[in-house]
C-alpha cells in the first residue's frame, strides 16, 4: 500500500515536471541546455508511458534540477523589492500613527517646565481606547486619570492639536484662588522649591527670537501625581504677604469673583468661531459668600463627558479656565517621552540641542 501511494505521488510530481519543461521548451527558443532539458524531459514520458516507474525514479532528479535551474520564475528586480519595502515599511507606520503612537511637536510654552517649545514627544493613542481614523469614534474609550498628561483636539478649532494636564473629571469642581488649584473643595497641595534663581528660555512665535524669562517653580501633587508648575517671579512674596494677612485677589483666579463667567470659545482667540461650535459648558456655583481673597469662594463643575485641563506654565496657558472643558472623545492620547528636543539646531551646528531632555517620560 505504502509503496502504491509513493509510486503515486512520484508518477504526480513527474508529470507536472514533464508539464513545465515542455513549456518551456515551447516558449523559450533561446533556453540555455535545451538539448540537456529535451533529453531528460522525453526519457521521463517514456518511462511514464512504459509506467516504468523504476526508470521515472532514476530520471526524475536528473529533470527536477534541470527544471530548477532553467524555468524557474526570475527573482524579483532590486526596484520592485525596494519598492515593495518601503511600501511596507510606510503601511506599518500608518498603521502604528492611528492605532499606537504619534510624534508630536509642542509649539508653546504653556507646558513649561514638563515639555518645552520643540520638545517632540511620542502620544500613546490607544491608552484611552481605540479611535476610528479620520472620526472622532472610539471603541473602548475611557476617561483619563487626573494628573495625566494629554494631547487632544482643541475644542475651538478642530484643526489644532493642544497639549495639557488633568485636573479634574466629569463632575468635579474646580477653582483657582491666588494660584492655588481648588478639586472638589481641596487645595492641591504645592511648595515652593524654586523662587529668585528660576528662569527659562521662550518665544510666543516661530519669527521671534528666544529670550529668557523669570519665573517661580512650585511642585504641586495632583491625586498622587507629583509635578512641577512655573509662576511669575512675584508669587512667592504675594503668598508671604498672604501669610501675613495681607491676602489680595489675582488675575488668574478662576472663577472671577466680581463677574464670573462660565469658560467658553467664545472667550478664545477663536471667538468668531464659536457660534458654530456645539460645546457642553459647566456651571459655576457660589461655594461661600464673603469669602476672603485667596479662600475658595466659587465652583466651576465639570460637565458629563468632559475633563478640565490646565498647563502646567500657569501664567502662560491658554485652557479650560478661559475656552471651557474637553470632551473625551477630542483626547488623542497620552504623553509618553521626549525623543527629540533642541531650541535649535544645523546640519553643523548641534549646539541648540537639549541632550538632557531626550528620552525624559513625560510625568
Amino acid at each position: 500500500m505504502r509503496s502504491a501511494s509513493l509510486d503515486r505521488r512520484i508518477r504526480k510530481e513527474a508529470t507536472l515536471l514533464v508539464r513545465d519543461a515542455r513549456t518551456a521548451l515551447s516558449l523559450k527558443k533561446d533556453l540555455r541546455k535545451k538539448s540537456e532539458l529535451e533529453a531528460a524531459t522525453s526519457a521521463v514520458e517514456k518511462a511514464l508511458a512504459a509506467q516504468d516507474m523504476t526508470a521515472v525514479r532514476r530520471q526524475l532528479p536528473v529533470l527536477d534540477l534541470l527544471v530548477d535551474e532553467l524555468v524557474k520564475r526570475p527573482p524579483k528586480s532590486s526596484t520592485r523589492a525596494n519598492i515593495e519595502s518601503i511600501a511596507g515599511a510606510v503601511l506599518i507606520a500608518l498603521t502604528l500613527r492611528a492605532f499606537v503612537v504619534e510624534a508630536f511637536k509642542i509649539p508653546s510654552s504653556s507646558m513649561y517646565p514638563t515639555v518645552e517649545i520643540n520638545d517632540h514627544i511620542f502620544v500613546n493613542k490607544f491608552i484611552y481606547g481605540l479611535r476610528i481614523p479620520w472620526t472622532n469614534t472610539k471603541l473602548l474609550e475611557r476617561a483619563p486619570d487626573r494628573g495625566d498628561v494629554i494631547v487632544f483636539i482643541y475644542p475651538c478649532a478642530p484643526e489644532r492639536d493642544y497639549i495639557k494636564r488633568v485636573i479634574a473629571l466629569a463632575g468635579d469642581t474646580v477653582e483657582v484662588r491666588c494660584n492655588v488649584v481648588y478639586v472638589n473643595g481641596k487645595a492641591l497641595p504645592a511648595r515652593l522649591v524654586e523662587g529668585a534663581t528660576c528662569s527659562y528660555r521662550a518665544r510666543d512665535d516661530e519669527s521671534e527670537p528666544w529670550e529668557t524669562r523669570t519665573c517661580s517653580r512650585y511642585r504641586e501633587t495632583v491625586f498622587g501625581v507629583e509635578h512641577d508648575t512655573y509662576h511669575d517671579s512675584g508669587r512667592p512674596a504675594r503668598d508671604a504677604r498672604a501669610a501675613q494677612g495681607d491676602a489680595r485677589g489675582d488675575v488668574h483666579d478662576f472663577p472671577e469673583v466680581d463677574a464670573p463667567e462660565v469658560p467658553s470659545c467664545a472667550r478664545s482667540s477663536d471667538a468668531a468661531r464659536a457660534s458654530s461650535i456645539a460645546q457642553v459648558m459647566g456651571t459655576i456655583t457660589e461655594r461661600k459668600a464673603g469669602a476672603g481673597a485667596c479662600e475658595p469662594q466659587l465652583d466651576y463643575t465639570v460637565p458629563p463627558g468632559h475633563v478640565f485641563v490646565m498647563g502646567d506654565n500657569r501664567n502662560n496657558s491658554s485652557d479650560s479656565r478661559v475656552w471651557g472643558s474637553v470632551p473625551i472623545e477630542n483626547i488623542k492620547g497620552k504623553a509618553l517621552f521626549t525623543w527629540l528636543s533642541y531650541e535649535h539646531w544645523g546640519l553643523f551646528d548641534w549646539s541648540g540641542m537639549h541632550w538632557s531632555r531626550i528620552g525624559n517620560f513625560v510625568r
